[in-house]
């Protein structure tokens, strides 16, 4: 009997083990959404007399680089505007109009490549190095503050020997260029990656239609049915005298919403439709309440 008691508690310690376990929206990862946009080469490399800035080839390089490693690690759906470039130097208006929730500018700071040889009797080495530096800034668009900036630099080189004239031979390896930009880029996303996802997701309530809450957001980013977040009203705007800011004092937390369903093809449209009990909201002024996942 008691060995059959134990195979009993086993099973049953098993069978809560495989129980699927349900997250809340806490406890699952919302997708950002980011766009990126200027970035640019300050350097003065292979500009000519008819160089085009818009169709720069090592800006898209260091465009489809980063969009790559953000792309990859799975927490962003990134956007593609045509006209985010005025949208940011419209900056207050605008950055409400982007649909993102972080912009990213950068730029090419560094760029430069060198050939060194070494001749011996029998042998000769040929190195081929380039070294790129980028800059970046991360804008948060609920603020328009830059949450985060910086630099870094990186390096790539490749090496062909001949001996008694056997070896191999090359020119200036174009993909050199691709690989110093990628190791400076790669310095930085994880910092980026950090300093998205330690802020809380945001969202906004859009519409209030019938007792149905019309939110910002949808299946894309992670939003499923059932998942509830808090909403707040926003704090008072004060000017800070020593900087001329103005600088919006936390908000108070004044109920909660829960998603049933949500609607749209792309991002950019997505929606959700959810209940909410909490404090009355002012239907008529609800860019004044914000949503937050913590």
């Amino acid at each position: 009997m008691k060995q059959l008691a134990k195979i009993t508690i086993l099973l049953a310690t098993l069978m809560m083990a495989a129980a699927p376990i349900s997250l809340s929206a806490q406890d699952k990862t919302i997708k950002r959404k980011v766009a990126i946009g200027r970035f640019s080469n300050e350097t003065q490399y292979a500009k000519g007399l008819f160089y085009d800035k818009e169709n720069d080839p090592m800006r898209k390089q260091a465009l489809d680089i980063l969009s790559s490693k953000l792309a990859s690690s799975g927490k962003f759906i990134l956007l593609e505007r045509d006209d985010l470039d005025i949208l940011v130097a419209e900056a207050g208006e605008g950055m409400n109009k982007i649909g993102a929730d972080y912009i990213i500018l950068g730029s090419i700071t560094e760029f430069g490549r060198k050939v060194e040889g070494q001749q011996k009797v029998f042998s000769s080495t040929k190195t081929q190095t380039v070294e790129a530096g980028v800059s970046i800034r991360l804008v948060e668009t609920a603020t328009g503050l830059i949450i985060y900036s910086d630099e870094a630099k990186g390096y790539a080189e490749t090496s062909t020997k001949q001996t008694l004239g056997i070896g191999g031979t090359a020119g200036f390896d174009a993909t050199l260029s691709d690989k110093a930009i990628s190791a400076a880029l790669s310095q930085l996303v994880e910092n980026i990656i950090n300093k998205c996802m330690d802020k809380p997701w945001r969202s906004y309530i859009l519409s209030v239609d019938d007792g149905s809450y019309i939110i910002s957001g949808g299946a894309s980013q992670g939003l499923a049915a059932g998942d509830q977040f808090n909403v707040y009203k926003k704090g008072k705007i004060v000017k800070n005298p020593q900087t001329g800011l103005n600088i919006e004092l936390p908000g108070q937390k004044i109920g909660a919403i829960t998603i049933q369903t949500s609607y749209g093809d792309t991002p950019e449209t997505e929606i959700s439709f959810c209940t909410y009990e909490g404090e009355a909201l002012d239907a008529g002024n609800l860019g004044n309440y914000y949503i937050l996942d913590k």
